[in-house]
């Protein structure tokens, strides 16, 4: 039987316990550390040497901080998920992380084996919010997608934030390869979240979900 290759997982946080921690936990549930960086730009290099699945990014960073430095993250190593594991639950964090491409929003008070099988998750494709976060992004998008998105709030209260994203390139007609690179996420990433957003809206294919989105705008 063919052997299937740890997720290799590149670990950014300036500090060098947890750093360590993280390093060990992740091993012991069968990931593999590619690397660790203290920094946000030592953090960029390494994913453009490393070429790691994914990235664990804290966001109290000194110099470039984890916001600034996702963006250039996803563009060194646009194979990686990257799942920001920090300390600060605010909702400007928590949409800058979204809007940056980020898979996941996990806060370091979650218990270990909660972060391992969050970890999991992404690594097939998921998304990953801690249950505080979710529930705040969820009355986030709640409150704005209609006004900000073009979404109707039918629409918005259904679907994540990401899965609004989705959904507005979907109405516009981009396939699968060209959202992938527009959000700078996998295709497999994109495929699930698309799979997702039909599920929820009930319909079954792309064509539906659009048509559904442009009846729930005419009302």
């Amino acid at each position: 039987m063919k052997r299937v290759p740890a997720t290799r997982i590149l670990i950014v946080d300036d500090h060098p316990l947890t750093r360590d921690a993280l390093a060990a936990l992740v091993e012991q549930s069968g990931f593999e550390v590619a690397g660790q960086a203290a920094d946000g730009e030592a953090a960029v290099k390494l994913a453009g040497e490393l070429g790691p699945d994914l990235i664990l990014l804290d966001l109290s960073l000194p110099g470039m901080n984890g916001l600034e430095a996702l963006p250039r993250l996803r563009e060194a190593a646009p194979a990686a998920e990257v799942v920001v594991l920090t300390a600060s639950g605010t909702e400007e964090n928590l949409l800058g992380a979204i809007r940056g491409g980020a898979a996941g929003y996990l806060l370091k008070s979650e218990p270990p084996e909660r972060i391992v099988e969050f970890l999991r998750g992404v690594a097939r494709g998921e998304a990953a919010l801690s249950g505080a976060i979710a529930r705040r992004l969820l009355e986030t998008v709640r409150e704005t997608g209609g006004r900000e998105t073009g979404v109707p709030d039918s629409i918005a209260a259904e679907l994540t934030a990401r899965e609004v994203e989705i959904l507005l390139l979907l109405d516009d007609r981009l396939e699968t390869d060209e959202i992938a690179k527009r959000l700078f996420i996998s295709e497999h990433t994109v495929r699930s979240h698309v799979k997702s957003v039909l599920r929820k809206l009930e319909v079954t294919s792309r064509r539906d979900a659009v048509e559904k989105l442009a009846a729930a705008r005419s009302r």
